[in-house]
C-alpha cells in the first residue's frame, strides 16, 4: 500500500520501448501503456521529475558471459530502443539507456537525481522480474523509497511477476495501484 510520496519523488519507467514490447506478457499492454501514460502525465503536472529508460544491451559484458539461456544473436530493428507513442515524454524529461537490467549500473541516473534532490522514485516498466526489479534493488541500496506502479509493469512470465510483486517488492518499497500514486500527488 502506498501511504506517501516524498516531495521530491521522481517517476522510472522502465525499457517501454517497442523492441521490448513485442510479445506476451502478464498484463494486457495496453491497460500497461495507459496507465504509465497517465503516471506521465501526472507527474509532469505535478512539476516532478519523469525519467525514461531504454536498454540497449549491444556489447555489454553481460551479454557474453556464460548462461543457460543465451541471448539471441538476431540483428535487431533500427526502431528497438525507442520509446513506444504511447508514452508522452517531455524533451525536459530525464532519458536514459541502460546496458543492464539494472538503471543504475554505469549510467548518469543516480547523478541526475541527485542533483534534482530526488529522495523516491515510483517504478513502472517492463519487466517486472527484470528491469524493473534490477533497478528497484539498486534504488533500495541507494537509500531511495521506492512505490511500485503494479498496473503500469508487466512482464512475459506471469509467475516471475507475481513473485517479484508478492515477495520482492514488499521488502524494497511499497506497491499500489496508478490510481493510488496518483492520489498521492495531489
Amino acid at each position: 500500500m502506498i501511504t506517501e510520496l516524498d516531495q521530491q519523488t521522481a517517476l522510472v519507467l522502465i525499457d517501454l520501448q517497442k523492441g521490448i514490447l513485442a510479445g506476451d506478457k502478464a498484463h494486457p499492454l495496453e491497460d500497461v501503456l495507459k496507465n504509465a501514460a497517465a503516471l506521465v502525465d501526472g507527474f509532469h503536472n505535478a512539476g516532478l521529475p519523469v525519467v525514461i529508460v531504454n536498454i540497449n544491451p549491444g556489447g555489454a559484458a553481460w551479454t557474453r558471459s556464460r548462461k543457460d539461456a543465451q541471448m539471441p544473436a538476431s540483428k535487431k530493428p533500427d526502431d528497438f530502443t525507442e520509446i513506444a507513442d504511447e508514452v508522452p515524454t517531455r524533451p525536459d524529461d530525464i532519458f536514459v539507456t541502460k546496458h543492464t537490467w539494472n538503471a543504475f549500473f554505469e549510467t548518469e541516473l543516480h547523478n541526475e537525481l541527485q542533483k534534482r534532490n530526488v529522495t523516491g522514485i515510483v517504478l513502472g516498466g517492463v519487466s517486472t522480474s527484470i528491469g524493473v526489479e534490477g533497478t528497484a534493488r539498486a534504488a533500495a541500496e541507494l537509500g531511495y523509497n521506492v512505490s511500485f506502479a503494479t498496473d503500469a509493469m508487466t512482464d512475459r512470465v506471469l509467475e516471475a511477476h507475481h513473485n517479484s510483486l508478492q515477495y520482492i517488492f514488499p521488502r524494497m518499497g511499497e506497491s499500489g495501484t496508478t490510481a493510488d500514486i496518483l492520489n498521492k500527488l495531489k
